[in-house]
């Protein structure tokens, strides 16, 4: 499988995490078989929207816990990774638009056109997958109908223009909260408790909880904990691929104190809940 992704378009890298290619070949499979597993994807806090050359192009909502892909044909993808908290920027707002309902599309996917204006869904779908592109000029596209979605000012100012800084300035005030606190969760790797953050923001934690799950999708002590497992599981990739180290001789009881866990078992159960296997089996695949 041929993945690769690219930094957001200039002005939006608060808004948007990444633009994305994937190319996967069909799995071969004996016919009484079911079709082998393609890839296991992870939970990480962000969203996504994904045009395949298949014509299908959805929404992805924040995950709660993994899932595995299957390969039954091949399948190109162009799509774009939000940051939290920023896809209802992009999705379902303005006139003739439904509100995204984030909390509602947790391990949910939906239709592209259910959530734009299925003329500008359809559009941009046949422009992708219609004629020959190659992949830069598939994400210039992409680009250009992200800056649409936001109706900002002509190419020639987006590099200049703080875009991301503008339009989270002008978001709601409920919107304007949940960011505030993605931003406080992210910088403490899941470590503030959520009554914390509250107080922090000078607000209770119902109306916190109910403001973030509005506009991000997942509850704050969720998204906390995702936070704290990415942060864990990237510190013991990067102590796998030391030659000191390896693999068999990581210490999970130090790495589960040092990433904000009680104790060992505590990390373990979050590995199996976030990858479906033990920190050691699932390091062993990578």
């Amino acid at each position: 499988m041929r993945y690769q992704e690219f930094p957001p378009p200039p002005g939006l890298a608060g808004l948007v995490d990444c633009l994305w290619l994937s190319d996967a070949p069909a799995a071969p499979s004996p016919a009484a078989m079911p079709a082998p597993v393609l890839h296991r994807v992870l939970p990480d806090n962000c969203t996504d929207i994904l045009w395949q050359d298949s014509g299908d192009a959805f929404f992805v909502g924040m995950m709660s816990t993994w899932f595995d892909v299957p390969a039954a044909r091949r399948v190109r993808t162009v799509a774009v990774r939000f940051r939290p908290g920023a896809a209802s920027l992009f999705v379902g707002l303005g006139p003739g638009r439904p509100a995204l309902a984030l909390a509602e599309l947790i391990d949910q996917r939906a239709s592209l056109d259910q959530l734009w204006e299925r003329s500008a869904a359809d559009r941009l779908a046949d422009t992708l997958w219609s004629v020959a592109q190659s992949d830069a000029e598939r994400l210039a596209l992409l680009t250009e109908a992200l800056y649409a979605r936001l109706a900002v000012a002509p190419a020639g100012a987006r590099a200049a223009s703080a875009l991301a800084s503008r339009v989270t300035a002008a978001a709601p005030a409920g919107q304007a909260l949940a960011l505030r606190a993605v931003a406080e969760l992210e910088a403490s790797c899941g470590a503030l408790r959520v009554e914390t953050l509250a107080a922090t923001l000078g607000v209770s934690r119902q109306y916190l909880t109910n403001q973030f799950r509005d506009h991000v999708g997942l509850p704050p002590k969720l998204f906390a904990r995702i936070c704290r497992f990415r942060n864990a599981r990237a510190a013991a990739l990067a102590a796998v691929s030391t030659v000191e180290t390896g693999m068999h001789g990581q210490d999970w009881a130090t790495l589960a104190l040092d990433s904000g866990y009680f104790d060992q078992s505590h990390l373990i159960r979050d590995f199996q809940d976030f990858t479906g296997a033990s920190p050691g089996a699932h390091l062993g695949k990578r």
